[in-house]
């Protein structure tokens, strides 16, 4: 049974007395200011203010008091999506944006981390996931870490804001997440990112976008704590990485491919076969740069509807339970590119 943190209750009780009307609420706050324990480590291009000067680690959040709760918290995992966090909390979802090491790629060679037992990345992904020493590579400490971060987030938010209700995310510990609540969602390095942590951490599924990536290395294919029916992937068909078959690889090494095939969602409908692997060849003008972001939330068309709205309510609204058919392995998706 969930039991409320003491430091919560005061104030639940005055917004009892003093409840705010209900509406869209955003924040934004950095991570420097609400935990002190916080630091940069500009070996990896991790710090809290960019080449300019501006802030770095501007952290957001979301909540939408006027759409009934799904009591689910989305972690989406790189640059705050103005977009996507409107339609996440469209659907009665939480959501927060975490400033964590997303440029550790800056003090790291490929040397040192091709070859061996390709989980080289991964280790370096979940170390900057957790802030636990799992790459001799890098040296996040847990303060650091995305794991971490959001935990002090969500407190900051909890008293921050007692009707957004953020406090049922934290473990009654206060000491951890509640992970069985939580999505993970990101584009590109953030995707790959969320799929190795929730193979290393179970939670309630996982959105991809353009990726995951990391096409040399296996980690993609060791045990899961997250099971194959809770993975969701949607890449443009000229985004580089799909050319190239990364995602369609790592879709694979995920196994996927257990709950329904490629499904293009241009000549198709929700639930589009209950699959867990969507495509798109939406006009971007051969653009491979526009066809990696566009399958984000970034703009509405001439109707003024979002560009795949009922693509992203399938991704993270769609029942885990119900999946589609198990296919066969794509024989035109290349797995073996450690030569490459």
């Amino acid at each position: 049974m969930f039991t409320l943190p003491r430091f919560l209750t005061p104030l639940l009780f005055a917004s009892t007395l003093f409840a705010a009307p209900p509406e869209r609420l955003e924040f934004a706050k950095r991570a420097s200011e609400i935990d002190p324990r916080a630091k940069e480590h500009p070996e990896i291009k991790f710090t809290f203010t960019d080449d300019k000067g501006k802030p770095a680690d501007l952290q957001h959040a979301i909540v939408d008091t006027r759409v009934p709760s799904q009591g689910k918290l989305v972690i989406w995992l790189m640059g705050h999506n103005q977009g996507l966090f409107e339609r996440i909390s469209s659907y009665g979802y939480h959501g927060i944006q975490p400033h964590y090491s997303t440029g550790w790629f800056a003090g790291v060679t490929r040397d040192q981390y091709e070859g061996g037992d390709g989980k080289a990345l991964g280790n370096i992904r979940l170390e900057a996931a957790t802030g636990e020493d799992f790459s001799p590579l890098v040296n996040i400490p847990k303060p650091d870490g995305m794991k971490e971060r959001s935990l002090q987030f969500l407190k900051w938010l909890a008293q921050e804001n007692p009707e957004g209700k953020w406090e049922q995310f934290i473990h009654e510990s206060g000491q951890d997440l509640r992970w069985e609540k939580v999505i993970l969602s990101g584009i590109s390095h953030g995707s790959t990112t969320a799929a190795r942590f929730a193979m290393h951490q179970r939670v309630d599924r996982v959105v991809m976008f353009s990726g995951p990536r990391d096409n040399t290395q296996t980690w993609q294919g060791e045990t899961s704590a997250t099971p194959a029916n809770r993975f969701f992937g949607f890449s443009h068909v000229l985004d580089g990485g799909w050319v190239a078959d990364h995602y369609c690889r790592s879709w694979q090494l995920l196994k996927m491919h257990q709950h329904g095939p490629i499904v293009n969602i241009d000549t198709a409908k929700p639930p589009y076969g209950n699959t867990r692997r969507l495509i798109t060849n939406f006009d971007v003008n051969n653009d491979g740069r526009r066809a990696h972001t566009i399958v984000v939330p970034g703009g509405k068309d001439a109707m003024g509807q979002w560009v795949y709205d009922d693509v992203f309510r399938y991704l993270f609204t769609h029942p885990v339970d119900q999946t589609g058919p198990a296919v066969p392995m794509d024989a035109d998706c290349t797995m073996n590119q450690t030569a490459q």
